[in-house]
């Protein structure tokens, strides 16, 4: 279970990564950050940005339009 939950349905990039961005740099390191998008891009965005920043995408799924995504912060 992730301790806290973004939604970012509807949003275009880079709203899903940018909201993301500021909800992680309130977490402390090893907490979980699940997200829900509907941006096709965003499945990219976020394997590159999680490269760039050092966190861990945890893990990454579909369900119809809505894209998943579960990240650590490091």
């Amino acid at each position: 279970m992730a301790d806290q939950v973004l939604d970012a349905k509807g949003l275009n990039c880079p709203l899903p990564i940018l909201k993301a961005k500021k909800a992680l740099k309130g977490m402390a390191a090893g907490q979980t950050l699940a997200i829900e998008a509907t941006d096709p891009g965003s499945v990219a965005d976020f394997a590159a940005f999680c490269n760039q920043t050092g966190n861990e995408l945890l893990s990454q799924s579909s369900e119809g339009d809505v894209y998943k995504f579960e990240i650590k912060r490091t």
